[in-house]
Formats: structure tokens, C-alpha cells, sequence
């Protein structure tokens, strides 16, 4: 049969314009579908303005430091409409690359949703035409979670309304412990907002090493933030212009925004995939092999949809691998483990393999090096702030299979650690290596005493 494409991708974000676009440049015939605009989540409702909202929030404190170093500055003040207007603008600019670089590289790129007819059939609902593609590829991502059972959620917001804030709130209730909600509790704290967040549990940041997760949680405390535990969202009260925010604890918030930053689903509903015969699992997600191929032969999905890694490098990296394995060939497959993670928290976090729990859990006896230190910045401002810097070795052979660093630059810091983690470096190789000094990554090469718990010291 004689199909209209040999590539038809659903979603132009990360994941699907780098398939898409080496797959065209290999010479297949390719078309993508995007219901919104060019650049997906990350580029127009994630990291990328989050992270600009981070460098506008974290300059408020940056006037008080410059004090500590003999600067005075007078009459500073911040224009949220200045500043949310060249930030779009950049973000207008990035998709408009993003649509360039695909029609550059040969793929066609039409504005319209896309949803299954049949398993080598498309509907595009805008213009109501039908085509046909010998492969397909589901690249659609993944939308932020919102409760069902909450009384009065309708007067909430999610993180892709955060950025389309025309005026800042004096006082947010931030509900959720993860990324999104710690990172807008930051944010929102940094540009003058009392914030109050709630989360499930006794400490955000799940799924992270323990000593990650309570560093973060005090600092989020020490500058500011309001911090509820064990709290869950059961009703949401509008009284006036203020919205009052009833737990499961018996407590309440009250501000004039509430953002509910409790987690993001798989974008699956609507495209019809019962249609293709395309299994997804109990989250809605779509089930992949290693190869991002489902269960019908010829249907891929990458990124967030399949809800695998959800991080934009790795939506690039599996949709480069199925690029490579159909049309290039060159099969490849992306492997998942030591994937370098950052939480834009104030101060941020850099995380590179196992946590201490799970390494033990695994490897069974592990290694832990850790310290805690003010960095030499802030010795001249009074801020007391601390860094914490973990690494995690297998006993048997001294190899590091975790790093873990709170504190200025993490992020940047991590990835450049996340090459010797991968190659498999010991603990041994971070020892032989010269320190650069002074900064703070060179703690990672001069830990040389093995952290022991203080009940387990001799006496």
C-alpha cells in the first residue's frame, strides 16, 4: 500500500521535532501535527520560562547581598509587565525556531490536531483532511494533573497559567511537593509573594535522597515560605477576591491565587488511540519497548507521553534513537540510567544517579560522603545559607553511583559530574583529581571521610 507519509509525528516539542527532523534530513517523507505551537512544553509552558521567572526571582535577594560587597542601590523595584513581555517574546522567538528548523530540514508542519482513524490513519480536525503514514510517532507530552475530588477546584490555576500572570498575587497557596510546586514556591517568594505550600507528606521533593529533600524543605522555610505537611486539598472557599484553601488536616490557606502543582498526566485523551489498537497503562500513558515502539509494530511513542523519564533531554535523546533505528540505520536504543535531573529550587538542586536509600536497597553496603558549608559568596553578606554535597560509593568496588549537591550552580555542576558517573568513574578517580580552588565544586574531590551516622560513632 501506498501511504501519504513515512512519517507522521504527532506533538512538535522536543521529542518529535528531533525525530521528525532527522528523519527528514535522512529523506523521508514527513509531516507533523501540533495543536498548539512549535516547542512543546519546555519551551512554551516549562523549563524555559520557568527558568527565566527563576533568574527574575532570585535578583530581589541579589540587592541584598550586593550590600555585603560595599554596593548600594536605590529605588530598585520590579516591573512584572516588563518583564513577562520580554520573556514571551523570547519564547515567541524559540518557537518560531523550532517551526524554521523543521521546514528547513524538509518536514512539512501544519497546525492542527491530530487524532486516529485507524492504525495508518490521521484525521486533522481543523481542515477535516485524512492521511495516511507508513509510521507514526506519538510525541504529544504530558498536561498538569488537576483533582477531581477538590470542591471548588475551578478556582484553581495550573503551572501554565503561572506564566501568563498579568499581575503577581500578594499571597499564593501552592499545593504539591515535587518540582513544579517547590521551583513557583521559590519563585513566587523571590519576587515579594507571601507563598504557602502545602504537601502530602512530612517533606517535598518524594523520590529524591532524604538529606536532598529535608535541605531543601528548611531552606524553603528559612526564606520565607509557609510550609504545611501532611495537609491534602479537600475544598476551595471563595470569599470576595480571596480564596481559602481547607486540608484534610484540619487547616486552611488563604491567598488570591491557589496553584495546584500536584503532578502531570500523559496527553493521550482524545487522539483516538483505542482506534490504532494502542495500549496505554493505568496512568494513560503509552507502552513502549526499549525501542519507543508500542504494541502495534509500527506506532512509536517518545517523551513524556509514555511516561518513562519525563525530562526534555530525554524526549530528545529517545526520539534521536528512534530516528536513527528507522530511518537512518543505525539502531539505537537510549539508555535511561545515571540521567542528570535539576530542580530549580532557591537554592537549586543537581542530582545525578542512585539516592543513598536506593543504593542501598540495590547494592546492599554503600559508602556516604557528604558535608554541608556556607560558600565563600556568602561570607560577606550575612546570608546563611548552606550547600550540601553527598556522594554515594559502592563498597564493593568503590565506584559512584550517586552525586547529589544542593546550592548555588548545582545544576550546572551535575552535569559536568554526570560524565564521570556514566563512564563508571570510583571514588578513587574524584580523589586523584586536582581540586580548582576556591569553588564550590572542589568539595567534590576533597571529601575524603566516610560519613558515619552519629549513633553508630564509638563512644
Amino acid at each position: 500500500m501506498a501511504y501519504d507519509y513515512d512519517l507522521f509525528t504527532i506533538g512538535a516539542g522536543s521529542g518529535g521535532v528531533r525525530a521528525s527532523r532527522l528523519a527528514a534530513m535522512a529523506g523521508a517523507k514527513v509531516l507533523v501535527a501540533e495543536e498548539d505551537r512549535a516547542g512543546g512544553t519546555c519551551v512554551i509552558r516549562g523549563c524555559i520560562p520557568k527558568k527565566y521567572m527563576v533568574y527574575a526571582s532570585e535578583f530581589g535577594r541579589t540587592l541584598e547581598h550586593m550590600k555585603g560587597y560595599g554596593w548600594k542601590v536605590e529605588g530598585a523595584s520590579y516591573d512584572h509587565n516588563l518583564f513577562m513581555d520580554k520573556m514571551h517574546r523570547e519564547i515567541d522567538r524559540l518557537s518560531g525556531i523550532y517551526a524554521r528548523n523543521l521546514r528547513n530540514a524538509g518536514a512539512e508542519l501544519v497546525d492542527d490536531r491530530a487524532e486516529f482513524v485507524d492504525p495508518h490513519t490521521l484525521k486533522l480536525t481543523k481542515s477535516g483532511k485524512t492521511v495516511t503514514a507508513a509510521k507514526i510517532l506519538i510525541a504529544t507530552g504530558g498536561w498538569p494533573t488537576m483533582p477531581k475530588d477538590v470542591e471548588g477546584i475551578e478556582h484553581a490555576i495550573t503551572s501554565a497559567e503561572m506564566f501568563h500572570l498579568e499581575t503577581l498575587p500578594k499571597h499564593i497557596v501552592v499545593i504539591g511537593g515535587g518540582y513544579i510546586g517547590v521551583e513557583f514556591a521559590g519563585i513566587m517568594s523571590g519576587l515579594g509573594v507571601k507563598v504557602c505550600l502545602a504537601i502530602r507528606k512530612e517533606t517535598v521533593l518524594r523520590g529524591f535522597d532524604e538529606d536532598v529533600r529535608t535541605h531543601v524543605h528548611e531552606e524553603l522555610k528559612r526564606k520565607g515560605v509557609k510550609v504545611i505537611t501532611n495537609a491534602s486539598p479537600t475544598k476551595i472557599e471563595k470569599k470576595g477576591e480571596t480564596f481559602i484553601v481547607h486540608f484534610s488536616n484540619g487547616e486552611t490557606a488563604s491567598g488570591d491565587k491557589v496553584l495546584f502543582a500536584v503532578g502531570r498526566d500523559p496527553h493521550t485523551t482524545g487522539l483516538g488511540l483505542e482506534k490504532a489498537g494502542v495500549k496505554l497503562n493505568d496512568r494513560g500513558a503509552v507502552i513502549v519497548d526499549e525501542n519507543s515502539r508500542t504494541n502495534v509494530p509500527h506506532i512509536f511513542a517518545v517523551g513524556d507521553v509514555t511516561d518513562r523519564v519525563n525530562l526534555t533531554p530525554v524526549a530528545i535523546r529517545e526520539g534521536q534513537a528512534f530516528a536513527q533505528t528507522e530511518f537512518m540505520g543505525r539502531p539505537t536504543s537510549f539508555d535511561h540510567a545515571d540521567i542528570p535531573h535539576a530542580v530549580f529550587a532557591q537554592p537549586p538542586v543537581g542530582v545525578v544517579g542512585l539516592s543513598e536509600a536506593d543504593a542501598r536497597k540495590k547494592y546492599g553496603v554503600v559508602d556516604i560522603y557528604k558535608t554541608k558549608f556556607r560558600p565563600m559568596k556568602d561570607m560577606l553578606t550575612g546570608d546563611e545559607e548552606r550547600v550540601l554535597m553527598k556522594i554515594v560509593v559502592r563498597a564493593e568496588d568503590e565506584r559512584v553511583v550517586g552525586v547529589h549537591i544542593v546550592g548555588p550552580d548545582a545544576p550546572e555542576i551535575i552535569q559536568a559530574v554526570a560524565i564521570a558517573v556514566k563512564m563508571g568513574a570510583t571514588k578513587a578517580d574524584f580523589d586523584r583529581t586536582c581540586a580548582l580552588h576556591p569553588s564550590i565544586a572542589e568539595e567534590l574531590v576533597t571529601m575524603r571521610e566516610k560519613f558515619v551516622p552519629p549513633e553508630l560513632k564509638p563512644v
